[in-house]
């Protein structure tokens, strides 16, 4: 193949899930710049629709679906109507930040369904799609975004207050959604359906400074990942240029988790 249409996704159908986080608007552009047509999920339509015109602007093809992705019966109502997909990437996830005292039963249940659960009804929903993404395309890719800290701990002595570090049900709703990736590799492998887990690092949105120079004090790289550094992971894990890739987790964030 032509290395130059490797990363390419002309025809491609993609639908991301909270589309307009601080790192979901990177991947965003990052497929309708590649060239997919880009479903944009989100909670908040009216957001989503500025969003979706700013995007229109810059001539990429896009269009909103606002719903709830963490809510199993929306997500099969939306994938039911949608003929086919090449691209799933689930993004979305819901937790409310509190200290190791002040954790619930319900805490846990709530981030674990809306990061782990709600993937793995994503994927159940969007297969029929998904299979018609491979019959026309040869391929489909599953992309979850998990968290470096679904594989270590977060450390505490780089944050002002226990209320500042990223809070206990985080982590392990994130470190499940990394081993679902596999399963789903397995089960969906021999459709053609790759399901691979991104993994980002310290990429915080306006940290205070203090927190922001520990942070990038504890990478390889001695800074703080950019947003526009999540696109080409993303793409890459998307596009034909890692059709022999499933069942991992690329991991990005500057060599954290290497030490």
């Amino acid at each position: 193949m032509d290395s130059q249409k490797l990363f390419r996704l002309d025809g491609r159908i993609a639908f991301i899930s909270a589309a307009r986080g601080h790192l979901g608007r990177a991947m965003t552009r990052a497929l309708a710049q590649a060239g997919a047509h880009v479903i944009l999920n989100g909670r908040d339509d009216a957001a989503l629709a500025h969003f979706e015109q700013e995007l229109r602007a810059e001539g990429l093809s896009v269009e909103r679906a606002a719903f709830d992705a963490c809510d199993p019966a929306a997500l099969r109502e939306f994938f039911a109507a949608l003929p086919r997909l090449d691209i799933l990437v689930n993004n979305a996830v819901t937790m409310t930040v509190k200290p190791f005292a002040a954790l619930t039963a319900e805490d846990f249940a709530r981030t674990y369904a809306s990061s782990v659960t709600a993937a793995f009804e994503a994927v159940r929903a969007a297969l029929p799609g998904l299979k018609q993404g491979v019959a026309a395309a040869g391929e489909a890719s599953v992309i979850n975004i998990a968290s470096m800290y679904g594989a270590v701990s977060p450390d505490a002595r780089l944050y002002d207050t226990p209320e500042g570090q990223s809070p206990f049900h985080y982590g392990p709703a994130k470190a499940g959604l990394i081993q679902l990736s596999r399963h789903l590799a397995a089960e969906l492998g021999p459709l053609k359906i790759r399901v691979n887990a991104l993994v980002p690092g310290p990429f915080p949105n306006n940290p205070e400074a203090g927190l922001g120079q520990r942070l990038a004090a504890r990478t390889m790289l001695r800074r703080l990942g950019a947003p526009s550094e999540i696109a080409g992971p993303l793409l890459f894990l998307a596009s034909p240029a890692a059709s022999f890739i499933t069942g991992s987790a690329l991991t990005v964030d500057g060599g954290w988790t290497a030490w």
